[in-house]
């Protein structure tokens, strides 16, 4: 999960909205052919977001990843009371493994999620340096063994954010799926670049809200 309060504007460019945007309210419950065009306008804003994310160079990604942990640290605060679910970067996610030895340091814990099934909640593993990898689903290293645990932080890399901390992922839907699953609520936390604030997500009943989000 694939994955940040610091709100922000809108990019003032992204993909044409549906037409029937002014139904498309939190909780409103769209008929199929609404939620159709939904999930085809989500997948071409989807694909314009990563391609513009990989046109930054490494070294602004890595600048932008720096900003992002220090927003994160100001966001969580003391992370010796915390276990904190990241996550392995992927096509151009800010890549905060420098930040997670900080939490290492810092007497922070970390845990990486883990897909065991489509269509199922993530599991989290916890992991530090020296622990075994294995490739997972889209060959992103996870946790080879290990108990499931319950993170207190997740923080949850976005493709898209909007100012309502709503998030667009990948379309797998993992994300929503776990939080809704999680016997104790996490401090839930949206990162990414701040060129990928968009104006709306058009969130549909399933979709849950970021606690913050956090950008470079």
């Amino acid at each position: 999960m694939s994955a940040p309060d610091d709100e922000h504007e809108g990019s003032g460019s992204y993909a044409s909205p549906p037409c029937f945007m002014h139904e498309l309210e939190p909780g409103f419950a769209a008929d199929p052919q609404a939620r159709a065009d939904v999930m085809r306008w989500r997948k071409a804003e989807r694909e314009r977001l990563i391609a513009a994310r990989l046109e930054i160079s490494a070294d602004e990604r890595a600048a932008m990843a720096g900003r992002i942990g220090e927003g994160l640290n100001g966001a969580i605060g003391n992370v010796s009371n915390h276990l904190i679910s990241l996550y392995w970067p992927f096509r151009g996610e800010p890549d905060l493994r420098s930040w997670m030895e900080t939490v290492f340091e810092r007497g922070g814990r970390i845990a990486l999620p883990v897909v065991i099934e489509k269509g199922r909640p993530l599991v989290f593993r916890a992991w530090r340096q020296g622990d075994r990898l294995e490739k997972g689903v889209w060959n992103i290293p996870v946790p080879a063994e290990g108990p499931p645990v319950q993170p207190t932080v997740v923080i949850a890399p976005v493709v898209g954010f909007d100012s309502s901390k709503f998030r667009l992922g990948y379309g797998g839907g993992f994300f929503d799926r776990t939080l809704a699953a999680m016997p104790a609520k996490p401090l839930v936390i949206g990162i990414g670049y701040r060129t990928a604030a968009i104006s709306t997500i058009y969130p549909q009943p399933h979709d849950i809200p970021m606690d913050r989000i956090v950008t470079d």
